[in-house]
């Protein structure tokens, strides 16, 4: 047997893929369960690519990406008061290859990266592809999902290469407060261990502040990584990046990258050269629209679930001890499809995504109502 063969394959893209069998069936199956906006790609991105279509911008490219758009992020970036020159940023085919990308170029067999469960499917699976170990940390939800700092120190061994974290977060929506930031940036700086921050969903933040790892970490130790996917509609367009100043890694991630896919598509590269300039602000009230009209419906019906301050999901515990159970019955019998909360490393939750309308998340509720 491959060892590949004993990563399992992700939860949610197998419960999405089902749940649009149904709907090609013809049932009416209300879709609960893709990270994915239900709105088009902004038309200023629409029509940059249409201009590259129209100037054969379509040859192989730089495979850090191309400069415009590497100045384009870098822009992007600066707004946040995050700062990256062009030549710190890679630009990958999506948040997924960015962190292959990172782990093939920080990690060596038997090397640990500690993550917080739970966490979104993928990162176990790449952490394992390299040969690595992840070391889970569980938080809880009485604690709002947050990690233990004294935990945390626990687990920091002589093989410890990294620490992965993701706020806003998949799945809970918890956004990580400022002080358990600079707490686990003072034991990597500490410890001269990278710190991976996901922050894929830091548009989608709806209360509180919001804090960058990368105001704390030491500068060779941060790898930031995000993508458009969530933030500007743009899961299919395949556009995610690294950024960091650690040059030694930066080159090993050009080397992969050049080794693998060479580039990211061409014209998706060129559309995205706007995106500083994209106005998405609109996608932000309506998503805290549905944010609050997903936490009314689930207290009515009673469930239990922790309070999404970021992100698109509501984690909500289980009405049946078994998760996946649950999942599969009520899809079966509501047309109601949701994710299991051990696709995320805890079980007895289960993950929503308020990614639909109000219109369509009314129904999913009163199925949901009825069912349990």
């Amino acid at each position: 047997m491959n060892f590949v063969d004993k990563i399992p394959i992700s939860k949610t893209i197998e419960i999405n893929i089902l749940a649009k069998k149904l709907i090609e069936e013809g049932k009416d199956v209300i879709n609960l369960t893709a990270g994915e906006p239900d709105f088009p790609t902004p038309n200023i991105i629409k029509e940059k690519a249409k201009e590259a279509l129209e100037n054969d911008f379509t040859n192989y490219t730089d495979s850090k990406g191309i400069p415009e758009l590497r100045n384009a992020i870098s822009r992007l970036l600066y707004k946040k008061n995050i700062h990256f020159l062009s030549n710190e940023i890679l630009v990958t085919n999506g948040g997924k290859q960015a962190l292959f990308n990172v782990f093939l170029s920080i990690l060596d067999r038997g090397d640990e990266v500690i993550l917080f469960s739970p966490f979104w499917v993928s990162y176990v699976p790449v952490i394992l592809l390299t040969g690595a170990k992840p070391v889970i940390l569980k938080t809880k939800f009485e604690n709002s999902f947050l990690p233990d700092i004294n935990e945390l120190k626990k687990l920091i061994t002589s093989r410890t290469k990294a620490i992965l974290v993701n706020s806003p977060n998949n799945p809970t929506g918890v956004i990580y407060p400022e002080e358990i930031i600079i707490e686990i940036s003072r034991i990597a700086n500490e410890n001269k261990i990278f710190v991976i921050t996901d922050e894929v969903y830091d548009f989608l933040v709806y209360e509180d502040n919001f804090s960058s790892f990368a105001k704390y970490v030491d500068k060779n130790q941060l790898i930031y990584i995000n993508s458009f996917s969530k933030s500007y509609s743009m899961t299919g367009w395949r556009i995610g990046f690294v950024a960091l100043k650690n040059q030694l890694i930066y080159n090993r991630m050009i080397k992969i990258q050049g080794h693998s896919t060479t580039s990211v598509n061409s014209i998706a590269q060129y559309a995205s050269t706007v995106i500083d300039k994209v106005d998405n602000s609109y996608m932000l009230k309506e998503f805290k629209k549905r944010r609050d009209f997903t936490v009314k419906k689930s207290k009515e019906i009673g469930l239990d679930f922790i309070y999404p301050k970021g992100a698109f999901y509501l984690f909500f515990k289980s009405p049946i001890k078994d998760d996946s159970l649950f999942c599969k019955t009520i899809l079966e019998e509501k047309l109601i499809a949701l994710i299991p909360g051990s696709a995320f490393n805890e079980k007895g939750f289960v993950r929503l995504s308020f990614t639909n309308s109000i219109e369509k998340l009314e129904e999913g509720f009163k199925r949901i109502k009825e069912f349990v």
